[in-house]
């Protein structure tokens, strides 16, 4: 004889059932809110623009009619001699060359080395005045997500040579000023962030975000700040070791660095790297080959498909962000030398 059910174990069978099916539709819509979570959190990273200062916000204090800033020369005081000095200047077309510019106050000369399998333009440059060198942003504005290429940057400002900055962009944290105006004072995570600090008088320093704040690197003079890193030569000593590298610093890449060998006289280097023709550096046979080059001062600045330097209407290496096609990466910022 068949046994019947008992009610209890209908309601437990249809209790299962019930816990089944809850479980089921929980885990899926679980799964659709961390998939839209995780498309949120990828498109405010990397597409959404956001906090955005432009040029225009920027209010800047300027001398009243009549007088002039401190340190700046009347030009009613000009002799006429430095008057005609003046125009000839103006009026004298620059030497260039492919691999070379030069005005008369900037000078520019190109080369390119190959070691280590990995190709490698220099860029050095000798300027009269500290204010050649200069940065620009992605479109003229401060902001997360807001990109352009090296080249369209370079060209937007009338520039000579840039190669990419520190795609500040891609972070909330670390210090950013340019152009004078501090930008962003939050302090990056880590404790050894090191900072490059290019002064209005054209001095270069490497400072570490623990010991200063940002407003007292502003006050101290700073025109621009860095926060990539890490320094690749300070006094004239390599400050990079083997084992304190992050594991994917140890990583051969695509590199950019900036360097200084004496005052107003700079080093733009860009290696190629992730091809089979370049293979790219660590940042250990960076800081290396800017000592070699004679740098007392080197920084690292941002890499992999950022890594471009562009040299009076070409892009000189051949940036790549896999290794399977060529082509400029979208990034924050530029460093530029100004006609």
């Amino acid at each position: 004889m068949r046994k019947r059910k008992s009610g209890k174990t209908e309601i437990d069978n249809m209790s299962a059932s019930f816990r089944k099916r809850f479980s089921r539709r929980w885990y899926a819509v679980s799964f659709v809110l961390i998939l839209l979570w995780s498309l949120w959190t990828l498109l405010d990273a990397f597409v959404i623009p956001r906090d955005i200062i432009t040029a225009a916000d920027i209010v800047v204090e300027t001398a009243p009619e009549g007088e002039t800033s401190e340190g700046d020369a009347d030009p009613g005081t000009l002799s006429e001699a430095d008057r005609e000095e003046e125009r000839i200047r103006l009026l004298t077309d620059p030497v260039i060359t492919d691999t070379s510019y030069n005005n008369g106050e900037v000078s520019i000369e190109i080369r390119y080395m190959r070691t280590l399998y990995t190709d490698i333009y220099i860029a050095d440059v000798v300027i009269d005045d500290p204010a050649y060198l200069k940065t620009a942003l992605a479109e003229g504005s401060f902001g997360r997500n807001l990109t352009d290429t090296t080249s369209s940057m370079a060209e937007q400002n009338d520039a000579i040579l840039a190669i990419n900055g520190d795609y500040y962009g891609f972070r909330d944290t670390g210090y950013v000023i340019r152009n004078g105006y501090l930008y962003r004072s939050v302090p990056a995570k880590d404790p050894n962030q090191e900072d490059l600090v290019l002064y209005e008088n054209g001095a270069v320093d490497i400072v570490r975000e623990a010991d200063l704040t940002a407003e007292e690197i502003w006050d101290s003079g700073a025109e621009d700040i860095f926060s990539f890193g890490p320094g690749l030569v300070i006094d004239g000593e390599i400050s990079v070791v083997e084992g304190e590298e992050v594991k994917r610093a140890q990583v051969t890449n695509p590199r950019t660095a900036f360097g200084v060998i004496s005052p107003l006289h700079y080093l733009f280097v860009v290696s190629d790297g992730r091809t089979d023709e370049s293979v790219g550096l660590s940042l250990l046979e960076l800081a290396h080959l800017m000592k070699d080059l004679g740098c007392v001062t080197a920084y690292n600045l941002d890499g992999g498909g950022s890594s471009t330097m562009w040299f009076n209407g070409k892009v000189l290496n051949h940036p790549t962000t896999f290794g399977d096609t060529i082509a400029e990466r979208g990034i924050s910022d530029i460093v530029y030398i100004s006609k």
